[in-house]
């Protein structure tokens, strides 16, 4: 895969936001791409740029609010290369996981 994205799909409501968010990404489900949804937003992969495109839009539209905000980043390293792959080159240099040991909730 080649194309990877950042999509963050908040509705604009008062109180909890998951429940429209886990529609949001429940969306991707129906696309050919990879995702993994992380506290800020859902990393999303697919090998043709018109595939997260489409995917990003099904995921804005799976919201249920009177208002809905939508950010998508792209990366279209055309050729090769994976987020995990770009997760390991970060972890290569760093010579360790790309993440703290500290219990955020400790």
């Amino acid at each position: 895969m080649t194309v990877v994205g950042f999509l963050s799909v908040a509705p604009v409501i008062e109180g909890s936001m998951a429940g429209e968010v886990a529609k949001a990404v429940a969306a991707l489900d129906e696309f050919d791409v990879a995702y993994e949804t992380t506290p800020m937003g859902t990393t999303i992969e697919a090998d043709e740029i018109g595939e997260l495109f489409a995917a990003a839009q099904a995921a804005h539209e799976a919201v249920d609010a009177d208002r809905v905000s939508t950010v998508l980043k792209i990366d279209d390293k055309r050729g090769r290369g994976s987020a995990r792959e770009k997760v390991e080159g970060v972890e290569r240099e760093l010579g360790r996981p790309a993440r703290s040991d500290r219990d955020p909730d400790a």
